[in-house]
């Protein structure tokens, strides 16, 4: 029952919503912006209505998969890791894009407010958005580089650590945290490589 879970969580994440939005308005997100398949680029490919369409379909494909199971007797304990980053990796390594899937920004949100009730999911929106004050003071009238918005999310999650650990979360939360982070610093390493690259040269 627990193999079957996690494969329903990981097969929910891996539906590539925004992607085949994108396609059904004849645009394939792997031409648009940074080839991302994800919501930010189906908003610049088909506007703000697709593109909201597109946040909520993979925030909700992390949230309503987790609420269900979160209920069953069978879901407990470091099984719940397991679980919770099923649908993040799902959507990062989505075999319907042959393992090549999106950044799972949406998707983290979504698992992270199954989790904790919202409370830790508004922490990080919180955070991305001070960091984004911020880099707009840094920035100021510059246009903002791939580079520097796939520093904001990872550097975002990594400040999120300090918080879990603030408020005491249990181990199984922070190894769920620790997933996390890895797969978000896998799917920006092209940005993180290339801000690495310039700062080196």
């Amino acid at each position: 029952m627990m193999v079957l879970l996690i494969a329903c969580a990981f097969l929910s994440g891996s539906l590539m919503f925004s992607y085949w939005l994108g396609l059904a308005g004849k645009k394939n997100l792997k031409a648009v912006g940074d080839g991302n398949p994800g919501a930010l680029n189906l908003w610049k490919a088909h506007g703000y209505k697709f593109g909201i369409a597109g946040v909520l379909l993979d925030f909700a494909k992390g949230y309503l998969p987790l609420i269900w199971m979160l209920g069953s007797e069978y879901v407990q304990g470091y099984f719940i890791v397991l679980l919770a980053l099923a649908p993040i990796a799902g959507h990062a390594f989505s075999p319907f894009l042959k393992g090549r899937g999106g950044k799972a920004i949406a998707v983290t949100f979504g698992v992270w407010s199954a989790l904790t009730g919202f409370e830790v999911s508004l922490v990080y929106a919180v955070i991305l958005a001070f960091m984004a004050v911020v880099s707009y003071w840094i920035y100021k009238n510059k246009p903002k580089s791939a580079e520097a918005d796939g520093l904001q999310v990872v550097s975002g999650m990594l400040l999120l650590s300090v918080y879990l650990y603030l408020r005491m979360f249990s181990a199984v939360i922070l190894l769920v945290w620790l997933g996390n982070f890895a797969i978000l610093v896998y799917t920006h390493r092209i940005e993180l490589a290339s801000l690495l690259k310039k700062n080196i040269n």
